[in-house]
Parts: structure tokens; sequence; C-alpha cells
């Protein structure tokens, strides 16, 4: 378990002014004093456990609040959204966008709600909703944790347990039972291009015979959390305001993704495995029986007040870079946060040894360490002879915290680790040699009579 910092300025002010208190009746209520209490909304200072019980006794606070309130999502979101060429002659920093986050929260989420609604500043267009962006954007402000949904899986998985060990089995059992619902593991002939379907008129979970265990498992959990996370999942969308059909759907989906993996993988059960096995990730897909991207999800996601595991991030890439899924949990990790990757992060060599584990510690710019992992997954459905699929999935931590990881053993992780960016547009290193485009905002710099170590030169300011 790791004991992280909690600091929460904005939703202490929130508390606060919806009370109607001045600071110094609120800190005289908390028994702090009024400065204390100052530098504590401006972010100076973290929340402790036992200040966090008071404002529960005196205000009604419910601690479930600190993941949705700061605005913007955040300083790592506004960070990335700040990233846009668009204010690259601003060059805000982050002590500077800190003070703007203690100083006008509502600015900053004015700011991040009129960005997001024009579609990502230049690169967007205001014609259409981004239904992807919409969702990220609620899945960060909840920092991919969802503790209601956690409680009614964890709940379900303890009683699907004592009725079986076979998990899918005591799944299936439930649904035949309880909600009149078959599963059919059908033909590939019969299911050419699908691999699961709900059949309501003759009361069918039909599941493809190409999905393995893992996925079998996982489809099933997710047809129950259908069922019996309903009531949940719908408080959950209908907080999320999606002025986009698409993106209230998608959600959805994620919602029941993110249930499925936690009946599959129980939190207090899971994060308890990973603290004991070190977060050997082979080790808890066989202990759990799931895949390498739903564990490595689902590591993103232990986030529970008083039981939090290490606070990862995940991304997962194509060969061209691509980013189909990112998640920075509570990591803030910019490597997650980033639209673009740096070529010189070894996630990308994953592709080079497939179903191999390959470890990389890395450096950014503001000097931030972190240590990666990076595996090869391929999505379920693949036939022989026909093209597939194949991404690339990397998970990490910051490399302070890393000591823990069966995968960091050996590792000197204050040592020597590669200094990367986010991205040819973001970074400003001068001596890369895997350039490929200036930073925005900067001028390229083209001499004939000269080369340098890297290819392309631009201007310092």
């Amino acid at each position: 378990m790791v004991d992280q910092k909690l600091f929460a300025g904005y939703a202490v002010r929130r508390v606060r002014r919806q009370a109607g208190l001045t600071q110094a009746a609120m800190a005289e209520m908390l028994a702090i004093s009024p400065s204390y209490l100052n530098l504590l909304e401006r972010n100076q200072r973290p929340l402790s456990a036992t200040l966090l019980v008071r404002l529960a006794e005196q205000f009604d606070f419910d601690a479930r609040s600190l993941a949705v309130g700061e605005p913007g999502g955040g300083e790592a979101a506004l960070r990335r959204r700040l990233a846009d060429p668009l204010f690259a002659d601003l060059e805000v920093d982050r002590a500077e966008l800190t003070e703007w986050l203690a100083a006008a929260p509502g600015g900053a989420e004015a700011f991040a709600r009129a960005y997001d609604r024009l579609g990502g500043g230049v690169h967007g267009s205001s014609d259409a909703p981004d239904p992807v962006a919409e969702v990220r954007r609620e899945i960060e402000r909840w920092r991919n944790h969802f503790p209601d949904l956690d409680a009614v899986a964890e709940a379900l998985a303890d009683e699907l347990r004592l009725g079986a060990g076979d998990l899918y089995g005591a799944i299936a059992e439930r649904l035949r039972v309880k909600h009149q619902l078959a599963i059919r593991v059908l033909p590939v002939e019969v299911m050419p291009d699908m691999l699961r379907r709900l059949d309501l008129h003759a009361r069918q979970l039909q599941l493809s015979e190409l999905l393995d265990p893992a996925s079998r498992a996982f489809a099933a959990a997710f047809q129950l959390g259908q069922i019996e996370g309903r009531a949940e999942i719908e408080a959950l969308v209908k907080g999320g305001a999606f002025t986009d059909r698409a993106a209230e759907r998608l959600y959805r989906r994620h919602l029941l993704s993110y249930f499925a993996a936690a009946v599959m993988m129980p939190y207090a059960r899971f994060l308890r495995a990973c603290e004991a096995t070190g977060y050997d990730i082979e080790l808890l897909q066989r202990r759990f029986g799931a895949g390498f991207e739903q564990v490595a999800h689902r590591l993103t996601t232990l986030q529970r007040v008083g039981a939090r595991g290490l606070p990862f991030f995940m991304v997962r890439i194509d060969r061209a870079g691509q980013a189909s899924k990112r998640f920075s949990g509570a990591s803030a990790a910019p490597l997650a946060e980033a639209e673009a990757r740096c070529p010189l992060w070894r996630l990308h060599m994953a592709f080079e040894r497939p179903g191999a584990l390959t470890v990389h510690l890395v450096v950014l710019e503001d000097e931030s360490r972190w240590f990666t992992m990076a595996r090869t997954v391929t999505p379920q459905g693949r036939r022989y002879g026909t093209t597939g699929a194949e991404f690339a999935v990397g998970l990490g931590v910051a490399a302070d915290l890393a000591g823990p990881l069966a995968a960091a053993r050996g590792i000197d992780l204050a040592g020597d680790a590669t200094p990367i960016g986010l991205g040819c547009r973001q970074c400003l290193r001068v001596d890369c040699p895997q350039r490929s485009a200036p930073p925005a905002g900067r001028a390229l710099i083209v001499i004939e009579r000269e080369r340098g170590l890297s290819p392309i030169r631009f201007a310092a300011d």
C-alpha cells in the first residue's frame, strides 16, 4: 500500500463556500489555524487523514468527491491541454499552473470546458463533438476509479466465490437461475464477425469459440454487470451529462468493462495479491484467470481511500504509435496524458519481442523519472490466414515508487535513465538524434554547411 500525499485544496474550498463560512470560521471548526487552512486551499499543504475525518464529521463530507472535484480534471489534464501548439508562445510552467488552479479554479474549469467543447484547439473541429475525448475527460474526472462499482462488484464476487471455485461457471449459473439467461458457445462459422451477442428472443448470451477462458469470463461478467450493476452504472452515466449519444454509450461500455474486471479481480483480494507478489503481472494473470491487458488496466484503478495501490498509468498503441487507450489514474503521468510518444521509449520496442516483457527506466524533460513495462497483446478473434491486430500495452509508475515491483528487481532506479520527451512537437531536447520535427512554436533552422547530431535544429525561443 502506498502512503500518498493528498492535495485537495479545491474540494476543501468548495465545502467551505457551500457552507457559507470564512476561512477563519472553518479553521476554528477544524481546530487548525486560518493560515494553515489557506495553505490547504492553495494546495501548498496535503490533507491529512485526521483532517479528512474532521471534514466528514463537521460537514458530511464524502471522501469520494476528491476523485471528481478538481477543475478541468486536475493539473495533469490541464497541462495536456496547454501543450497544444496554440499556446506554445505562452510557456505556462508548472508553478504558474498550480497557482492558477489555487487562485481561480472556476476559471480553470471554464477554460477546460471551452477547450474541449471546441474539439481541442487548432487540431479539432467545432462542427462535431469528439465522443472519445468526452469520455476520456469524464474518466479523468474520476481518475479511473469508481468506488460504487468496486463495492457492488466485490460483494458479487464474494457471493459467486462461495457458490463455486470456477468464476465463469458461477456466473453462468447465476445468469441461468436468477436471470433466465443461458450462455452458449457457438462455432466461428455461426458467428463469423461477432465475439459476443445477446439474443433476448432465445434468452442466450452467445459467445464465439474464438474467445479464450479469460475473455469468456470477462464477457460473462460484462453481461452480469448490465443486469446487476445497472443502477450504479446508469447513475454514473447520468452524472457525465453527455451531449453526444455515442459518447454516452462509449462511457457505459467503459463502466461495464470496469465492473467485469472488478468481478474477476475483486479490489481487496487483488490489492493483497499485488502487494504480496510485487505486482508480478504474469502471476496475477494466472491467479485471477485474466489476460495481460485486463490486469494492466486493473492496476490503474487501485485508488480506494485508505487502501491505495501503486499509482500506475497505462497506454495502448499500435505499430504506428497511435494510442487507442490511455489511463493516467492517480499517477498524473505526462506519458499517458501526451497525445504523441517518443520513439526512444521502449514501448515501441515491444513489437520486436512479441509476448515478452520489456522494462525501461526513463527521465522526462521536467526531470521526473518513470519505470515502465511493455508487452504486446493480440485481441481475441484472430484466425489463421486472416489479418489480425497487434498492440503494445505500456504500464508505468514513478521510479521512486517502483522499488516493490518484481520487474524492477536488480535495477538501479536512481541510476542512468534514458532521456525521452512527449513527442517531437512538445520536446525541447536539442541533441536528440531521433527528432523528426521541431517543437511547436519554434522556428526551424537550416544551415547548409553544417550537420549536427540531430537532423533538425530549431530556435532556442
